[in-house]
């Protein structure tokens, strides 16, 4: 239940398209999604350091500083999973009001999560790039060993073995990172992305 004392600013602060104009950049949030051990977090944190070269300015949203900071309350149930993805987007969409490309690595397993993250953060803002390389490649790269545990039992609803992944129906970019380095697949999403980004 909302409080009824709440009194909205935003009509009152800098609008979105001010700070774009300062930043001399479009924001956007590029969701990455597929399976652990899929390329997401390393082409994402690539990405970033390819925008930053070119003086755009963004921000990476992964495990790593949303697990341990802003979700640190949440486990791995069905429950849990859909707030950390609600969480995330609204996160995402606040960096992105903020003049910011932002960019967000998450498994986000079933299309209606993430049609929830496009639902909070606007359809036309909202650039899914689906990694898509193959279960086996995913498992062949598993330094931690993870898919192996999953398959043992030993991590209940580990997404690829006992959780379902869903493929997005229509992403922004599909890339499989099988037999494509980083580069050939950086080149890629720039390609697609850098007239979407710059003014």
């Amino acid at each position: 239940m909302k409080e009824n004392n709440i009194y909205p600013i935003f009509d009152k602060t800098l609008q979105r398209d001010d700070r774009e104009k300062m930043l001399n950049q479009k924001s956007k949030v590029l969701w990455f999604t597929g399976l652990s051990g899929s390329g997401k977090s390393t082409l994402a944190i690539a990405l970033e350091r390819e925008l930053a070269k070119r003086g755009l300015l963004c921000y990476l949203l992964d495990g790593d500083n949303i697990r341990t900071g802003i979700n640190n309350n949440l486990g791995f149930s069905e429950n849990d999973r859909q707030e950390n993805i609600r969480r995330i987007a609204e996160v995402a969409k606040l960096f992105m009001d903020c003049g910011v490309i932002t960019l967000a690595a998450f498994i986000s397993p079933t299309n209606e999560i993430r049609e929830k993250a496009k639902e909070i953060i606007g359809e036309e803002n909202f650039l899914e790039v689906f990694i898509s390389t193959p279960l086996e490649e995913c498992e062949r790269r598993d330094i931690k060993g993870l898919y192996q545990k999953a398959r043992k039992g030993e991590i209940k609803e580990f997404t690829g073995i006992s959780s379902p992944f869903e493929a997005p129906e229509n992403p922004t970019l599909n890339i499989d990172t099988t037999n494509k380095d980083i580069k050939e697949c950086i080149e890629v999403i720039l390609e697609k992305i850098l007239p979407l980004v710059t003014l």
